[in-house]
């Protein structure tokens, strides 16, 4: 069939619906909803013979859902109904809920049922269960509704006939009333509980230091202490605050967006606050962490047998310059280690989206940072394909895009969870891009394939990247059990016969490739590009970061969104929203 989506941005769930109908030989296009006229016309422009709305934060106008089936992705289960659903589940402690796919009528999500999908929601902030068990939830019931709409003989259901245990319930707005932290009474898990609600977004507006902040993202500390509210810490650009029963790490903050001012840029605590901060302990990141430990690390080491496990969890899956030099220190520990198996990677959500645009953007200078950036993401990248003595895993449990899937690729194995939505190009940010892509890309899926991947800038499910030679495995599980299943995986493997004879093999083919063309080659010619790109203010890239990093509204739907075989020029695009 010809579908069109329609959505207030191509984030996550978006792409992935789009990437998923593809796959099943359906023609897709999307179209941003940035006003009912533009809307209406592209409705008439493509003729499409369902329209789904895989997230929309506005209504569908009467003139479209009146002439076609349209089909709104609810996140909530049959019943529900209001634009915060997740929010108020999170807030009520529910841990079974559903998505459902319904038909847009006049009122908001009161129209008739086409399918509906339940799903856990474990204790994770509200933006790892969207792009979690919330989009697996949704894309099994999307497939199953266009099954059943294709089929031309299912008649939905209207919500009041389901029988659902969960009644007809409308909830307002979830706004930052009930959002608001109470540092002198609420304890640790109630203020967990309120940063999960907001995680990534909008954020929990607080006062902190005299100034109002977004905090982003919370995880519980068990053995700093200090009078509620104040700070008592730092660890690994995030601060850590004091609560009436314990503490919290708070990795991210946002300063509050000043009426008719530029939006602001969420960065890593510490550099969010800068010079307003006092001085403070900073607590050390051990990579070793014992399990009874309730603190927070982006990154941690553990073996099991012959295998070393390096996870690391960067909020939104962007790396700064700090990030990548951390990680490549942590690396080259865990390649100093009695281990023949090596597992990069490994946990629930982003993998990496590569270079952190906000901390560029937020830096005296953004053409260095950038430039600082990506030579760190690149010595780190070198240092995964160089590894000559163990087989390196890249262990994907969520997203990966632009030099996040490259580093992936530097490892000898590609494991991804089925849900996993891979961006391998760098175009949408008007970049060449480096890491060693041009080595790696065509090595795996073949010249032409990395030429068409690089250049038609659209995502690519872990199913579909398997069967181009993108990754190795596609592992079936649920977000929860990944992490498990990553470690059963690899420990048969370094128990497998053949482990060594492997790595004596990896090793002669990564000396074959370096006599025929060196390394060093391959880094020299794309920072070259890479060079030219930054250090020219009037090349496209600085525009679209700052774009991205201000979360700045486009102004068209991208071309190349528009339909197979639409051509754009980076002037029109916009990246992929995380």
């Amino acid at each position: 069939m010809r579908i069109l989506l329609i959505a207030s941005a191509f984030n996550s769930l978006t792409q992935r619906v789009f990437a998923e109908l593809a796959d099943r030989g359906h023609t897709v296009a999307v179209e941003l909803a940035l006003g009912d006229e533009a809307l209406c016309t592209a409705v008439d422009r493509y003729s499409p013979d369902l329209i789904i709305a895989p997230m929309l934060t506005t209504a569908i106008p009467s003139d479209v859902w009146s002439e076609h089936t349209c089909l709104i992705v609810h996140p909530g289960p049959p019943g529900d109904r209001g634009p915060s659903s997740l929010d108020w589940a999170i807030r009520d402690g529910i841990t079974e809920w559903g998505v459902t796919v319904l038909q847009a009528v006049a009122e908001m999500d009161a129209g008739d049922v086409w399918a509906s999908v339940s799903c856990r929601l474990p204790q994770v902030g509200k933006s790892d269960l969207y792009r979690g068990e919330i989009a697996d939830a949704a894309c099994e019931a999307v497939l199953l509704a266009v099954q059943r709409y294709a089929s031309g003989s299912y008649v939905p259901r209207s919500q009041r006939s389901l029988g659902t245990e969960i009644p007809i319930r409308v909830r307002p707005y979830f706004d930052q009333s009930l959002r608001r932290i109470d540092w002198s009474s609420d304890s640790t898990e109630t203020v967990l509980r309120k940063l999960r609600e907001a995680d990534s977004q909008p954020g929990v507006l607080d006062t902190l230091l005299g100034d109002e902040w977004y905090l982003h993202g919370g995880f519980p500390e068990d053995t700093l202490r200090g009078r509620p509210g104040e700070l008592v810490a730092t660890r690994a650009g995030a601060v850590c605050r004091a609560t009436v029963d314990g503490a919290v790490w708070i990795p991210q903050l946002r300063p509050r967006r000043r009426p008719g001012g530029p939006a602001g840029i969420k960065l890593p605590a510490v550099l969010a606050l800068g010079d307003l901060l006092p001085p403070l302990p900073e607590e050390p990141a051990p990579l070793w962490l014992p399990g009874q430990r309730h603190t927070w690390a982006d990154m941690r080491y553990q073996e099991l047998g012959e295998v070393g496990f390096l996870r690391f969890s960067f909020p939104g899956g962007a790396m700064s310059t700090t990030h990548c030099q951390r990680l490549l220190d942590a690396y080259r520990y865990a390649c100093s280690r009695p281990t023949s198996v090596l597992v990069l990677g490994g946990v629930r959500d982003f993998f990496s989206n590569g270079i952190h645009l906000g901390v560029i953007e937020a830096a005296a200078d953004p053409a260095e940072e950038s430039w600082a950036n990506i030579t760190a993401m690149d010595d780190l990248v070198e240092a995964v394909l160089t590894t000559p003595d163990r087989l390196v895993v890249a262990a994907l449990g969520g997203n990966a895009a632009a030099g996040g899937v490259m580093l992936a690729l530097a490892a000898d194995e590609v494991w991804c969870a089925e849900g996993v939505v891979l961006n391998p190009h760098y175009r949408l940010m008007g970049l060449y891009g480096s890491e060693y892509w041009t080595y790696t890309l065509p090595r795996r899926v073949g010249r032409g394939a990395a030429d068409r991947l690089t250049q038609r800038a659209l995502p690519v499910t872990a199913v579909k990247a398997r069967d181009l030679g993108l990754v190795d495995r596609v592992v079936r599980c649920g977000p929860q059990g990944f992490e498990a299943e990553v470690e059963r995986l690899a420990s048969a493997a370094a128990a497998a016969p053949r482990v060594q004879r492997r790595i004596a093999e990896k090793k002669a083919l990564r000396e074959r490739d370096e006599a025929a063309k060196p390394l060093r080659a391959y880094r020299d010619e794309e920072l070259a590009r890479m060079r030219r790109i930054f250090s020219d203010p009037q090349e496209p890239y600085h525009r679209l970061r700052r774009a991205f990093a201000r979360k700045e509204r486009p102004s068209c739907t991208p071309r190349h969104l528009r339909g197979a075989g639409a051509e754009s020029a980076v002037t029109g695009l916009v990246p992929p929203d995380a």
